[in-house]
């Protein structure tokens, strides 16, 4: 199997477990994202599957949720540039 198919695969089987973790408007939301910003989505998918993987996912991940997770990583990752004036 090549490097590529392997990739294909990994993806596929990571979009189908996001799938069962998200609701239908999440996950729709998360498509959105990916198109405007695939690095936030990415990082969104990390977090998601981490917290899947550890058991700390108790419910499907709603909308409203998942607007807290993109907030939440953004705002992290955000730097914040001051202005001085002299």
């Amino acid at each position: 199997m090549s490097q590529m198919e392997q990739v294909k695969k990994v993806e596929e089987m990571k979009k189908q477990l996001l799938s069962k973790i998200l609701s239908k408007e999440a996950f729709e939301r998360l498509a959105r994202v990916r198109v405007v910003n695939p690095e936030t989505a990415g990082q969104v998918d990390v977090y998601l599957l981490q917290i899947y993987q550890a058991g700390k996912l108790k419910s499907i991940v709603d909308d409203t949720q998942l607007k807290e997770v993109l907030k939440f990583l953004s705002s992290s990752g955000q730097k914040q540039t001051v202005i001085r004036r002299v």
